[in-house]
């Protein structure tokens, strides 16, 4: 976890480089949280009628709340297990007067079934969380489910003090717009 307070997108090719590098934090999953978020979309669609590029390219969050560059976008190629994904948190959510928190996580299932599809990572050393986040979407009957499954406690003694007042209230929000901004994408 890297601290700023100005955007470093500029920088990420340079960052993302180092957290290639970097291994994945140990964790037993049976011993983190589960938490599980969904959304429903009604379309006269189904999966296999809809454009999901956008959930392959990692365009899951709102830009306000996080930026990112994919190992597979600077390569030039398309999503695969043991690539890297660079985050930038922004909080508050604005460009402005914001910290801007550097982290990563690293994509360790691709899920490709004919009614879900999605991959999952777990985080890298310094990231403020510890496990393994889960981004599905799924068909159920006449509707699609978009579904982020996490397994995870906090990943330093900052976040384990912090987490009750700020960092649990703050994935809360960043959940919900995660699952509004997926929804309007599914439905364009």
């Amino acid at each position: 976890m890297k601290l700023y307070l100005s955007d470093q997108a500029d920088r990420f090719d340079e960052l993302l480089k180092d957290l290639i590098t970097r291994p994945t934090m140990r964790f037993d999953k049976d011993k983190l949280t589960e938490k599980v978020s969904t959304i429903n979309v009604s379309l006269d669609k189904s999966l296999k009628d809809i454009n999901i590029d956008f959930l392959f390219d990692y365009r899951i969050f709102p830009s306000n709340i996080l930026t990112f560059k994919t190992q597979w976008g600077q390569e030039g190629r398309k999503i695969k297990i043991g690539d890297t994904i660079l985050q930038q948190a922004i909080i508050p959510p604005t460009k402005f007067l914001s910290q801007k928190i550097i982290f990563g996580v690293r994509v360790n299932n691709i899920i490709d079934e004919v009614a879900r599809k999605g991959f999952s990572y777990e985080t890298i050393e310094g990231h403020v969380e510890k496990g393994e986040s889960t981004f599905t979407i799924e068909q159920s009957g006449q509707d699609l489910i978009f579904k982020i499954k996490t397994y995870s406690e906090p990943g330093n003694l900052l976040t384990r003090v912090v987490g009750p007042i700020f960092s649990v209230p703050y994935q809360a929000y960043c959940t919900r717009k995660a699952l509004e901004n997926v929804k309007k994408q599914i439905m364009q």
